[in-house]
């Protein structure tokens, strides 16, 4: 199957490379061998999961090393994660490209973009992993300056081309690191080798900031809302919904499987972070009015979310409990496979939104219900699976986490007894705060009247974007319904990560959900979603049957404002003013300026408020500024003479030869 896998990689790249000669046909042709490709690498995940590892060597890439592939129920999961996601996004791209000005642009860089993320998932040494990484990286970095003609997108690019840089570098050293003095830089030496206390905590820094700045982890996430809403849209649903879960597998490998576990104060660091990121990224998607950035910082809080299930399963695992780590494990990698479902589906929305509208201002929609019914059920679903709402899928892994938060065992490390408790309250409070975004972004931008003359005159999009976004919300759907085949389908991961895994769930006649055992808790989505439907219909009847019988049509009742403006409508900066309000100080920096002209002047009074990011202001820009300062001092070196050219080399020379010497 690792032979698939890497033709897939192959035809990949083939189609990136001759895309600039298909003409007219090649979007066509791009997205539609993109489609078959990505199904193909679903099908072959699917088949590898719990199958043998296999392992491929090839003579290629750096003298006596050569290229090591390998195929085990890790890399197969997320390749079904890859596949799935990038099967939809090439099926939505085929109609939704056909409406851009230049889709040429992005051509040659997608397929790449998906053969690098291919590559990284198999790749068993650190050479070919770093080479695929970059690949994925700068790939993706072209596809965010596709529509360059947008202002702002290339100082998005920028800053997002900054922090793959980072993030390359700091895994190059986490490898490094791990290679140690004799160079063994395949994934099976650095498996045998024993690295000291302090070279292990060295190494994981590394690969938290290498692996959590490509996912979106606070705080090296401030690429991400202004990358992902820059791109198109099919690219967004792949970098938010699939790249992001390509750095999470960077994470699991080294820490889990490289390193073989962790110690418990790096759970507590990742706990801490993903508690953190999952509250700061709803906060802020909350008071976001551009539909795309807010479904970015909505990432951010699903990353948070799977780090924090990741933490857990590290916590449980260093304590010597593998079935609370099995637990946490399946209920992280669950999630990641969640929101790359709901999250494309989002995005797909957004797209479509965006190509009817020409505007991801949510304050200049309303009324799309009607005028694009698809794309609102659509949203809808999406909607209801990010917020964790039952039956959808969302609920399901989010119910899992907490399942695995409360079942926290006597640890002995005070670290992990007030991380742990402190993470379920982050948890609830972000799981209340994606429900009111999203009935903030729903209900603004489908529901009431169009603000605007462009959403007045919206339609709906095309039948390869509802087809794309009709599978995602019934794939959703079902996997809310039967959360068993996709916890039975991450138990092999969990029993090679972490040595355990969760109950058979597709054993059980009725279909439950069991974490632990059936007498602790447990879940049946089919029972709650007969329950639900039941109650409704018989409401329904009740209200039929006894209501009463006269048939009155009459105006809607206009609430006391007989004026039919959408100016009397709700926005989306007054539903997100408490929330605004409330941590204004300790999130936002924000404040409010009203202008109130004096009597007898008739000035319009105006209210301006203001927000900034304290991670952006606080740790980004003094850097730059920094970075700035030291390049203007530094100027002058280019205007030197041949000798201090060669003196500086000389110095360099030797200051490397003796950090040679004295690592060895």
């Amino acid at each position: 199957m690792i032979a698939i896998v890497l033709t897939n990689i192959v035809a990949l790249a083939a189609l990136g490379l001759a895309s600039a000669a298909l003409g007219q046909k090649g979007r066509f042709i791009v997205y539609g061998g993109c489609l078959i490709l990505g199904l193909t690498s679903l099908t072959t995940g699917l088949a590898a999961v719990g199958a043998p590892v296999e392992h491929l060597t090839l003579p290629l890439g750096i003298p006596w090393i050569g290229v090591h592939l390998r195929l085990d129920s890790l890399s197969a999961f997320f390749l079904i994660i890859l596949g799935l996601g990038s099967a939809g996004a090439s099926l939505f791209a085929i109609g939704y490209t056909q409406h851009d000005e230049e889709p040429q642009r992005a051509l040659p860089f997608y397929p790449l973009f998906l053969a690098g993320m291919h590559l990284v998932l198999i790749a068993d040494d650190a050479f070919v992993f770093l080479f695929a990484w970059e690949m994925m990286s700068l790939a993706s970095w072209a596809l965010v300056m596709a529509q360059h003609k947008i202002p702002d997108n290339a100082q998005a690019a920028y800053v997002y081309l900054i922090m793959a840089v980072f993030s390359g570098l700091s895994l190059l050293l986490a490898f490094g690191m791990m290679a140690g003095p004799d160079g063994g830089y395949t994934f099976d030496a650095m498996r045998a080798a024993q690295p000291n206390a302090g070279l292990v905590a060295l190494i994981f820094a590394l690969t938290l900031a290498g692996a959590g700045s490509k996912a979106g982890l606070v705080p090296l996430h401030v690429w991400l809302p202004l990358a992902h809403p820059a791109a198109p849209s099919h690219v967004s649903a792949l970098m938010s919904g699939v790249m992001t879960k390509i750095a999470v597998y960077g994470f699991i490998r080294i820490t889990f499987d490289l390193l073989g576990g962790a110690p418990w104060w790096a759970a507590t660091i990742v706990l801490v972070l993903g508690g953190i990121t999952a509250v700061l990224g709803v906060l802020h998607a909350l008071m976001e009015r551009d539909l795309k950035r807010l479904l970015a910082y909505s990432t951010v809080e699903n990353i948070g979310i799977v780090f924090v299930g990741l933490g857990l399963a590290m916590a449980f695992h260093a304590n010597g409990f593998p079935t609370g780590a099995a637990l946490a494990f399946t209920a992280a990698l669950f999630h990641a496979f969640n929101h790359t479902l709901f999250k494309s589906l989002l995005f797909f929305g957004a797209g479509s939104v965006l190509h009817a509208t020409g505007t991801r201002d949510m304050e200049k929609l309303g009324g799309l219900i009607k005028r694009m019914p698809v794309t609102s059920a659509a949203m809808l679903a999406g909607c209801v699976a990010i917020s964790a709402l039952p039956p959808m899928n969302g609920f399901a892994s989010e119910w899992l986490t907490f399942q695995a938060v409360l079942l926290r065992p006597e640890l002995p490390q005070w670290g992990l007894k007030l991380s742990i408790p402190a993470d379920g309250a982050l948890l609830a409070l972000a799981a209340a705060l994606a429900a009111a975004c999203f009935v903030r972004a729903f209900g603004i931008a489908f529901l009431g009247r169009p603000r605007t003359q462009a959403a007045e005159q919206a339609h709906e999009t095309d039948r390869w974007s509802v087809a794309a976004m009709s599978s995602f919300g019934v794939l959703c759907l079902l996997t809310g319904l039967f959360p068993g085949v996709v916890i039975d389908l991450i138990a092999p991961v969990a029993h090679a990560m972490v040595g355990a895994r969760m109950p058979e769930q597709l054993s059980d006649p009725w279909l439950t959900t069991v974490p632990i055992a059936s007498g602790r808790s447990s879940y049946n989505a089919l029972l709650l979603f007969a329950f639900v439907g039941a109650s409704g219909w018989i409401a329904a009847l009740a209200v039929k049957r006894f209501g009463s019988r006269g048939l009155r049509r009459a105006p809607a009742w206009d609430c006391g404002f007989p004026d039919p403006s959408p100016m009397t409508q709700y926005t989306g900066a007054s539903m997100g003013q408490p929330i605004k309000r409330v941590y204004a100080g300790l999130v936002f920096h924000a404040r409010d300026e009203v202008d109130m002209p004096a009597p007898g002047d008739i000035r319009a009074a105006s209210l301006t408020g203001h927000r900034s990011d304290y991670i952006w202001d606080g740790i980004y820009a003094p850097i730059g500024g920094l970075v700035a300062l030291i390049a203007n001092k530094m100027n002058v070196l280019q205007f030197l003479t041949i000798r201090r050219y060669l003196g500086f080399v000389f110095v360099a020379l030797i200051v490397l030869l003796a950090a040679l010497a004295l690592w060895q």
